[in-house]
């Protein structure tokens, strides 16, 4: 008796699967997104569970001998900050970004560096030919015997050049222009991406290699395509930042060989992406004090940066008053306009409220509430406030201004930058040079102005 086949759907923006079709995917909500799967691909998708879900004997924690990381860099700073302290040897690093952001530039330029020491580096493009490529190696000078083009998508073909070299790191752009003959899926489809990626893993983890995919993002700044690359990958980096500024910032989003706190900080040059110097004085301005104007500190992992916290408060000529936020929680700021309103009475509910924040930073972190009442007040009453304070400090809901962490780091920063006053919950023990102001609940900060 024959074997009933089994069918088997799957989502073609998150990876769920069914055993029927489904009008809408019950996981992330998109219609007509589940496609059936062939027989070819259901192999696969076997072959991947089965690697993912092998089962062993447990192991006391006691007899388990720690792997000793080795890394080598990447002769960047900022991108070696970001990866842990350098490049780990067979490691798998997803890139993501907008188009235009740097991604494909700055990989480049790392790749002419290693290659340059003598490493042997293969770069792999599905979306530029090898001129084109080289036009961009001449402006950023990572022209290198030791740095390899292939142009080419066919995942067997790149697989093939793997084994005619002993390639130390490998870097795809990018990973949606890969396909594999194996199926007949459209490049970029979950099947696709699954099976490259498990693929690229799995001749990255056999050979030792270090290898770098390239993603795009989604308008909702997402990877393009499946979730399950970012499962599978071990490191996950977002690019941030506007092409048409010279700022990028280099972000972790998970890292099994270090911290995901750390950013790093780049600036874009006629040589290509290269390590920001002296980073601080390009968030802030201190030529003229202005309403609507205040200073923070804010801890990006272990540095501290002065960020530049702007609003607009203007009387609205709508029912319902404008509220808009970029660079810091639009849900805070209306937790911050309600808590003025009831403490200070600030009548802000026929005002439209905006807030930036400078530089394209995105503020992760609490310690910034202080600057956005002050900037806000500041608005409010058309009163500029001084370029020489700094605002640092957690609002509640009650009112009370908390203290945060790494205080004296964020001081000492504002110091070395010229600052000479700093209103702050709690003063601290360390004794410096900048004036330290301490206010505890919000009614008080009507004070300053």
């Amino acid at each position: 008796m024959a074997k009933k086949k089994t069918s088997l759907f799957e989502c073609q923006h998150c990876g769920e699967q069914s055993t029927k079709w489904l009008g809408k995917c019950p996981n992330c909500g998109g219609w007509d997104s589940f496609i059936e799967l062939n027989q070819e691909q259901q192999e696969v998708l076997k072959k991947v569970s089965k690697v993912s879900s092998s089962t062993s004997k447990a192991t006391p924690i006691t007899q388990i001998v720690q792997d000793d990381v080795t890394r080598f860099s990447s002769f960047n700073e900022e991108f070696d900050l970001v990866l842990g302290g350098g490049i780990v040897p067979g490691s798998l690093t997803l890139i993501g970004g907008s188009p235009g952001v740097g991604k494909s530039t700055l990989l480049l330029k790392v790749a002419g560096s290693m290659a340059n020491s003598g490493k042997k580096v293969l770069y792999v493009s599905g979306e530029e030919s090898a001129g084109q490529i080289k036009l961009r190696a001449n402006r950023l000078d990572a022209n290198h015997d030791g740095l390899f083009l292939l142009s080419e998508i066919k995942l067997e073909e790149i697989q093939d050049e793997l084994l005619r070299q002993d390639y130390q790191v490998v870097i795809i752009d990018s990973i949606q222009t890969i396909y594999s003959s194996n199926l007949t899926s459209a490049p970029g489809s979950v099947s696709q991406v699954r099976e490259i990626t498990f693929e690229l893993m799995r001749k990255a983890k056999e050979s030792d290699i270090a290898m770098f995919i390239i993603g795009h993002i989604t308008k909702d700044g997402s990877i393009a395509g499946p979730r399950v690359l970012e499962h599978m990958v071990d490191t996950v980096l977002y690019f941030e930042g506007e092409s048409s500024k010279e700022l990028r910032m280099l972000r972790g989003f998970k890292n099994r060989f270090g911290s995901t706190s750390e950013i790093g900080i780049f600036e874009m040059t006629g040589e290509g992406l290269v390590s920001a110097k002296d980073i601080t004085s390009k968030f802030f301005d201190k030529s003229k004090a202005q309403s609507g104007s205040a200073l923070t500190v804010a801890m990006e992992g272990s540095r501290a940066l002065i960020l530049e916290v702007q609003a607009l408060v203007t009387e609205s000529t709508h029912p319902n008053p404008k509220r808009s936020a970029t660079g810091f929680d639009g849900n805070r700021l209306n937790m911050l306009l309600a808590l003025l309103e009831k403490k200070i009475d600030l009548p802000l509910n026929h005002y439209d409220v905006f807030v930036n924040i400078s530089g394209g930073i995105k503020i992760k972190e609490s310690s910034a509430d202080l600057a956005v009442v002050a900037a806000i007040i500041s608005s409010f009453r058309d009163r500029p406030i001084s370029k020489e304070s700094v605002f640092i400090g957690e609002v509640s809901l009650t009112g009370e201004i908390k203290d945060v962490y790494s205080i004296d780091m964020r001081l000492k920063e504002a110091q070395a930058q010229g600052i000479q006053k700093a209103v702050i919950a709690l003063k601290p023990n360390l004794k410096l040079d900048i004036k330290c102001f301490a206010v505890d609940e919000v009614p008080k900060m009507i004070e300053l102005f």
